[in-house]
This record gives C-alpha cells, sequence and structure tokens, in this order.
C-alpha cells in the first residue's frame, strides 16, 4: 500500500474514538479535549467510553450502535480485540485507524501481523501504536497528543520519536512556524514514511516536507518517493540511532567499510533529500527552506560591515563547501560607483569577492549594494551580515535588507539566495526580515549555514536531474561468461571464487586486472610464474584462503620475486606459516601474478558491499593496505552512469591527486568512472556477487590495471517492493524490454525504454513536430524545450513510471514515444504518445499504444487513462479503437477523458 485511504486520517468528515481506554487518565483527557474543540466539523462520536470530560456530541455504548460509518476510528482499547474490530471496521467502509498512547508502545508482532492482515482485505490504513496522534491545522483537525498544538502553516511534519515531534512544535511556536500536518508515526504498523512522501508531495497546502527517522522497512519504496517528492518541494531529513548501527558483513573490505550511516547518507544525496543532523540544524533548515528556494546556489558572495564578521562567515562557507562568486567588471564598477573609494571590494582569492562596508553605510547605499550583487550573473546567492553600530540603528539596517529583498523578487530571471545575519539584533528587529521572507539569523555562522542549506537543497535538485553521458557503444560485456563461472561456483556450494574466476568475471566486463592464476603447491606456483618472467622482471606470491581473506594483516603477500625459485621458495614460506599461526584456517592455494613497476601509479579502491538497508552500494576510495585506516572513501548506490560515478570519485580527498600536478602526471579520471559504471553493471546481472574487492585497482596516466581482487557470492534474497526481483534499492533499466516491432509496409523500429542520456534526441525529435501537433499534445503552444524540461522526460524512476523511444534501426533518430506514469499506489496509469509529425500513417503510434498496455498490464496497473482534446480526433478513434471508455472531462468541456481497465483485458488483447 501507499497512499490509499490516507484521507482517512488527513480529512475525515466523521471521527469515532472507540474505548474502553487500556491507557486509562491523561491520554483520555487529553484526546477528548483535543476533539471537543473540532466536534462540530468532524462529527466526533465516543464509543464504549463513560467519561466526564464535557463533551457534547454523540456517544454511544457499541460500534453497532453508530448510525454513520466513521472514516477515521481513533483506537483507545486492547491490543489483542483490535483485528476482529478491523474486519468490522472495514466491512462498513472505515477508511483509517489511528492507536494512540501516551509515550512509545510495542504490540506483539503476532497482534500486528494480524491486524495487517485483517486490514488489507478492504485497503483501511492504520497509524501506530505508540504514535501520539495526527494534526490538520487547515482543516481544523487535531487528535495529536503533543505539549504545544500546531498552528496552521505549509509544512508537512512526521516523525516516530514523540520527543523529537514535541521539541519541533515548541521551536514552531517561538518561531511563528505552522504545520499543514503533523504525523506521529510510532511502531509503524502500516502508514510509514515512504506513503506519507507520496501523499504530502502531492498535497497543495505542503510546500516542504520534514521527518525524522531512523530505519527504513522497504528502501526501494522509499527511494522512489523521495525523488518524486524532491523533484517538486524540499525534503529536508534528520536520522538519528547511528550509534546502533551495524555494518556489513565483514568478508571484505567493502563489507567493513559500508558503515549504516554512510549508506543512509548515500541514499539520502541520491535521493535529493536534504540531510541534517541534529535539532538546531533542522531547525535552522526549517526556517531557511520554508522562506525561500532557489533553482540553484553555486557561487556565493558575502556583504558585511566589518572585516571581521565577513571572515567569520567566509570561513565558515569554506570549511562547508562553498563556491564563491567572482564579480563581473561591471558590478565592480557599480559598486564603486555608488559607495565611494573608501569601501572595500577584498579580492581575497582569484576573484572571489566579499564586500566590505564601513560602519556608517546608510540603509540606501545597503540597499543598492545587495541589490546590485544580486544581479551579477555570476552571483547565485548572498549572505548578508550587520552588526550594531553608533552609527546605523539594526532595524533601519534590517529594513533596507528587506527592501532589496522585495526589489530581487521583481527583477527578471531566476530567484537568488539571500541570508541575513542581524548581529545583536532581537526578535522585533529581526521580524521585519522575516515578514520579507527572508531567513535571519543572530551570528554569521548560523547565516552561513543557512546559505549552505539553500546551496545543498538545489545542488541535490540538479543533481536528480543531470543529463548523465553514456557509456561507449563499445562496452558489450560478456554477462553470460560471468553467469556461468557465478553458478558453477554456486552448484559447488562455494561462496569465494578462485582468483582466476575473479580475473575472468572482471575481464567479461571490459575491466582490466593483471593476469592472475592459482597453484596449490609450491612447486606448481614457480612452474606457473615461468611464462610471467618472460615479459616482467618480478612477480608476486600471495596466501588464498577463505577463512583468511585480508592478506596483509597476516603477512599473506611477497613482492619483489625475481624467478620462479624465488616463487617456489615464498610459496612454501606463506603456506607453512599460515599453518604454523593459523593451523584451522582453510589454504586454496597461492596466487601468482606479474608485479606493476610504475612510479605514477595511485593505488585505489573499487569495492561492492552488501547492506542490510539498501541492499548493493559501491565503494571507492583510496586503496592500499591502509584502506579502512584511512576512510577516504565515498559510497553511492547502484545503478550507476559516468554522471553519478565522477561525482563519488570527487566526494573522496585522494581525487584531487588525479589531476596530477608539478610532480605527477595526470591520471585516466574518465577510465575509473567508467570502471565504477561497470562495476554497478555487473551487480544488476549478476546479483549472485554479494561483495567485491578491486584492491588495488592502480591508476595510471594511461589507464587502470587491477592488481588483487576477490569475490564473495550468496543466493540473492527477494527484497519487499513490487519488483523484488532486484536487490537493488533503485529500480535499473529494465533492458528486458528492449524489442523490435513491425509496423505497416514491413518497417521495423527498435524500441527500448528511454534512458538518461536521450535528452539531446528528445530535443532534435520536438524540433521535427509541427506546431500544431505540440499543441495538442501539451494542451498549449510550446516555444522552446529547456534542459528542466526535457529531463524530466528523461530521468525516469522505473520503479513507478515508463517511457519507450522507437528508434530508426539505421540512423537511431527518434521517431516517437510512449509513456505511463503510475500514482503511487500503482493502481492508475496515466499515457501520452506521440509520433513524428511526417510518420503519421504508418501504424507506429497504434503500436506503441498497445505496447505500453502490454507493459501495464504485466506491471500489474489496473488502469490506464489520459486527457485528449476534443479536437484531436485521431487520438480519440485510437483510443475507441482500442477499447478505451471515452466521457468528457467535469473540469473542462473541451477535453475528453479516456479510461481504459487494463484488468478486464483478455491475456492476448495487447
Amino acid at each position: 500500500m501507499t497512499i490509499r485511504n490516507l484521507d482517512g486520517f488527513f480529512a475525515p468528515s466523521s471521527i469515532a474514538v472507540l474505548g474502553p481506554c487500556r491507557h486509562p487518565g491523561v491520554l483520555t483527557d487529553k484526546l477528548i479535549a483535543c476533539l471537543h474543540a473540532i466536534e462540530e466539523s468532524h462529527k466526533v462520536t465516543l464509543v464504549g467510553i463513560d467519561y466526564s470530560v464535557p463533551f457534547s456530541g454523540q456517544s454511544v455504548r457499541t460500534l453497532s450502535d453508530l448510525k454513520q460509518t466513521p472514516d477515521l476510528v481513533i483506537y483507545l482499547a486492547k491490543a489483542e480485540a483490535l483485528p476482529e474490530i478491523i474486519e468490522d471496521l472495514g466491512a462498513r467502509g472505515t477508511r483509517a485507524v489511528l492507536i494512540p498512547s501516551p509515550g512509545y508502545e510495542s504490540w506483539p508482532e503476532p497482534v500486528m501481523q494480524a491486524c495487517r492482515e485483517a486490514a488489507r482485505k478492504t485497503n483501511l490504513r492504520l497509524i501506530g501504536p505508540g504514535s501520539l496522534g495526527v494534526s490538520v491545522p487547515a482543516k481544523g483537525l487535531n487528535a495529536l497528543l503533543s505539549a504545544e498544538q500546531p498552528t496552521k502553516g505549509d509544512i508537512a511534519f512526521f516523525s516516530r520519536s514523540g520527543a523529537v515531534l514535541n521539541a519541533t512544535l515548541s521551536w514552531a511556536k517561538t518561531h511563528n512556524t505552522g504545520f499543514s500536518s503533523v504525523v506521529s508515526l510510532g511502531a509503524r504498523i502500516d502508514v510509514d514514511v515512504s506513503d506519507l512522501i507520496d501523499y504530502f508531495a502531492q498535497d497543495y497546502r505542503t510546500r516542504a516536507i520534514v521527518l525524522h527517522l531512523e530505519g527504513i522497512a522497504v528502501p526501494r519504496k522509499f527511494m522512489s518517493a523521495a525523488r518524486a517528492a524532491a523533484r517538486s518541494k524540499p525534503v529536508i531529513v534528520l536520522r538519528s540511532g547511528r550509534s546502533r548501527d551495524t555494518g556489513g558483513t565483514g568478508r571484505t573490505h567493502a563489507g567493513r567499510l559500508a558503515k549504516s550511516d554512510l549508506v543512509y547518507e548515500t541514499a539520502f544525496r541520491r535521493a535529493g533529500l536534504l540531510r541534517v543532523y541534529d535539532l538546531d540544524e533542522m531547525f535552522e533548515a526549517l526556517e531557511t527552506l520554508s522562506h525561500v528556494r532557489v533553482p540553484q546556489c553555486r557561487n556565493l558572495a558575502v556583504i558585511a560591515n566589518g572585516h571581521s564578521l565577513a571572515s567569520l562567515a567566509y570561513d565558515r562557507l569554506a570549511a562547508l563547501g562553498a563556491n564563491f562568486a567572482s564579480l563581473s567588471e561591471e558590478t565592480q564598477s557599480e559598486l564603486q560607483h555608488f559607495i565611494g573609494k573608501s569601501r572595500d571590494l577584498d579580492d581575497t582569492s582569484a576573484g572571489q569577492a566579499s564586500i566590505i562596508l564601513p560602519e556608517d553605510t546608510s540603509a540606501e547605499e545597503l540597499t543598492s549594494t545587495i541589490t546590485s550583487v544580486l544581479k551579477d550573473k555570476n552571483v547565485d546567492g548572498a549572505v548578508v551580515l550587520q552588526a550594531a553600530s553608533a552609527f546605523q540603528p539594526l532595524p533601519a539596517l534590517a529594513s533596507a535588507i528587506a527592501d532589496a529583498a522585495n526589489q530581487d523578487r521583481k527583477r527578471p530571471g531566476r530567484r537568488k539566495a539571500l541570508v541575513a545575519g542581524l548581529i545583536g539584533g532581537d526578535s522585533a528587529t529581526r521580524k521585519v526580515l522575516t515578514d520579507a521572507k527572508v531567513p535571519n539569523y543572530a551570528s554569521p555562522a548560523e547565516a552561513a549555514r543557512s546559505l549552505m542549506h539553500l546551496a545543498h537543497d538545489a545542488q541535490a535538485r540538479e543533481f536528480l536531474m543531470a543529463a548523465p553521458p553514456s557509456l561507449p557503444a563499445s562496452f558489450t560485456p560478456d554477462t553470460k561468461t560471468a553467469r556461468s563461472i557465478v553458478e558453477t561456483a554456486l552448484a559447488e556450494d562455494r561462496i569465494w571464487l578462485t582468483p582466476k574466476e575473479v580475473c575472468d568475471i572482471l575481464r567479461a566486463y571490459d575491466l582490466p586486472i593483471m593476469a592472475t592464476d592459482m597453484a596449490t603447491t609450491p612447486q606448481a606456483a614457480g612452474k606457473l610464474s615461468e611464462p610471467f618472467f618472460k615479459t616482467v622482471k618480478h612477480c608476486v606470491a600471495k596466501l588464498i584462503s577463505p577463512d583468511l581473506p585480508f592478506k596483509s594483516k597476516i603477512d599473506g603477500v611477497r613482492l619483489g620475486l625475481e624467478n620462479p625459485a624465488a616463487v617456489e621458495q615464498a610459496a612454501k614460506e606463506l603456506i607453512d606459516n599460515t599453518r604454523r599461526d593459523y593451523p584451522d584456517a582453510r589454504i586454496s592455494g597461492i596466487s601468482v601474478h606479474p608485479m606493476l613497476e610504475d612510479r605514477h601509479g595511485l593505488e585505489l579502491y573499487l569495492g561492492l558491499a552488501e547492506t542490510p538497508e539498501f541492499g548493493p552500494v559501491l565503494v571507492f576510495g583510496q586503496g592500499g593496505t591502509a584502506i579502512e585506516e584511512s576512510e577516504d572513501i565515498a559510497l553511492e548506490l547502484p545503478p550507476l552512469d559516468l554522471n553519478l560515478a565522477e561525482a563519488q570519485i570527487n566526494r573522496t580527498r585522494i581525487a584531487r591527486l588525479l589531476d596530477g600536478g608539478h610532480s605527477r602526471p595526470a591520471l585516466d579520471k574518465a577510465a575509473l568512472a567508467e570502471a565504477l559504471v561497470k562495476l554497478s553493471q555487473i551487480t544488476i546481472d549478476v546479483p549472485e556477487i554479494q561483495e567485491l574487492d578491486i584492491n588495488p585497482m592502480v591508476s595510471l596516466p594511461s589507464g587502470l590495471v587491477a592488481l588483487d581482487a576477490r569475490m564473495t557470492l550468496c543466493h540473492p534474497q527477494k527484497r519487499p517492493g513490487r519488483t523484488g526481483g532486484s536487490r537493488l534499492a533503485i529500480a535499473p533499466y529494465p533492458k528486458e524490454w528492449e524489442q523490435t516491432l513491425t509496423v505497416k509496409g514491413g518497417r521495423q523500429v527498435f524500441v527500448r525504454p528511454v534512458r538518461p542520456e536521450d535528452e539531446d534526441m528528445f530535443k532534435a525529435f520536438f524540433e521535427q513536430i509541427s506546431p500544431e501537433d505540440l499543441r495538442l499534445r501539451f494542451f498549449a503552444p510550446v516555444r522552446e524545450f529547456s534542459h528542466r524540461f526535457l529531463a524530466r522526460l528523461t530521468q525516469l524512476d522505473y520503479a513507478r513510471a515508463m517511457a519507450f523511444t522507437a528508434l530508426d534501426p539505421e540512423d537511431g533518430s527518434l521517431l516517437g514515444v510512449v509513456r505511463l506514469h503510475a500514482d503511487p499506489d500503482h493502481h492508475t496509469g496515466e499515457y501520452a504518445v506521440m509520433v513524428r509529425s511526417d510518420l503519421k500513417g504508418y501504424g507506429l503510434g497504434w503500436a506503441l499504444m498497445k505496447l505500453i498496455i502490454r507493459y501495464a498490464k504485466a506491471d500489474g496497473i489496473e488502469t490506464i487513462k489520459g486527457e485528449v482534446l476534443k479536437e484531436n480526433t485521431s487520438m480519440i478513434s485510437m483510443c475507441q479503437a482500442l477499447g478505451f471508455k471515452i466521457t468528457t472531462s467535469p473540469d473542462d468541456a473541451g477535453i475528453s477523458d479516456v479510461i481504459l481497465p487494463v484488468t478486464d483485458l483478455p491475456e492476448d488483447s495487447a
């Protein structure tokens, strides 16, 4: 389930409170007091509650005495009785049951499961147990057992922790912050964070979503909901519980490095969420993003009435990873013109400027300075710091900043970020800024962090909308070979692959690795090395044991071996030492490979870890024997593209060495990004590979070469969710839907799902569509196709949307496209189809519609719907021929609603 029947909590027409209360006393007092205030508008009825609290509404003894079926039941009675009551309520038509408690409450899992099974029959929804309740201020609904009652606003807030919820509401009261809804989840018997994200992403009263969580039960569901919501509104997340986290299996470096909180950090970033780490930071982010959200916030400026103030903010911004603007010559000239030569344009580093104003700056000069800086095309945002002085009162300076903000909103073009810091100002002084929707704080550090919240939020959304380049067309992995190796090993009940098997799999995916083989005796190891010495001077011998995977920790490596005799002697020494020091360890043999001798090589690490939270995670960082000690790593969730891979590389400290310098040449960063994408593809194609280490992967000016690698296997378990066959938390590209269709005249077209790199192809496609066809498709004239518009068409979440491109098999040009976007419940999908204007009459539109109907049926979507302009007679005729029901839209007489019940179609109809 997702959002189905959630209106029962947030828009109920009638409410019943069902007792007797299992927590008598304060809970009932507080709840009845809340409901007493709303009983007239929500028809509140008490059932089985003999209570003396003033209550003028209806009171009955049993559910059978109710004259009207309640939308929402607030359940106060014993846990054991609820499954049977849910059966009764569901049959009556109740949509939701809230199970409140005065504090966190744990029910036996068998009882909770019985409740879920009873509710599933009628899609009745459950919140709790252990919930403090819900509140919808916009509708006057308050059934929340909180210290402060939330006021009306546009922020949706939900938390599992009652203490975090109460702290947030107390902060909101002192900051005049209101909410569209507040939800206390409790034990998440049914409704979870993902359901609420989906619901409030579509709620027009909600402008921002703030959530507190500890863990996520269904990762793919969460990622799909979060990525969809973050495209349209800010989503701020606070996670607690890091001290109770667990890591991976520990059988590989990757498994030990992929710690739970790092994985959550990776997931939040990939979903476009703004993560905060404590309540103070959450309140700051909430204060900032509730006032303003900007599309871009890369290059920042600092304006202050003092060098020290500017330095404090500048230093804090730099520590948080800010980029600083280089003001244009026009702006610099303008500032000098109206400020005068006594003012200081501080060129701190290579044109990265702060504007320093003297203490006697007038309000008018401050306003002019801010507006000039914000209209500079090189500036995305600014922090303005003003300290109290004997020459200008702070209230006047606050008004000047507010005036600048109001003037900037009237400026054509994209909106810029503006944050203020009034040092020494009280709440009354800052109110003028709050009223002008300018985030404002009492210290330079707070103001700097606030501006970076806007920068990180914009960066996260920009990352979601990125158009990544594709892999080279020459990359054609030998999946069959890789799968054969893994299946053979699993059939032999092995969970570790041999060095040669690992090499063969990596080569099947065009990942370069030093030629390696394994011998079971010292004599065989010496013999095995003979061919290597014909081309290299030295070889390496390593002990291979499934019980001792970390060779360097047991002195299990010998370098610089100069001939086969030295290899044999080293192998004997390694085996003898291991048997002496680790008598119970199994010894598989000795691996031998040539030794790489290149002083310009940089040792890096690539790995794959299996995590309990989000499945496979890719790890990149500094390689060598100190990989775990240095912890210079970055994580990313597969599937990966080159854009994501490059960003992952750049999040590490060692990435700075890849660009070279005075003492070392630049290394092949492009090859490294490709290697990460190929590793990502392995996780998709061969899910039986549970964990993997490539250490070191040596980066060279001319490419890469892996010197050591290991893989461990598993029988992958299906993850919860609609598409549970994959271990991945993000649905991968569905290659199985690639196919060739034949249209009229025997013409063949290649059809595949849309990919992110199709943006340029879509732009060229739309340029060949007639203006009239574009108007019929988009219901309005379309004059330009921006990156943001095209990215929405090509950046698909395959868990809830599908689009197929029909391509010319000869030149690869786009001939037509059909798409289907499912609602969060995956119940209904809305279609759209378009064919190039010069290709009408070939039957391509018909073929694409048949394909999307077939996809919807296979994917479990029950109904396809769409809106068609009535003047688009050809589309309406095609819909009629396909079996769609045609009706007039209740909202616009010029539009037809077309609906096709997919579940009613025979199996071969599509």
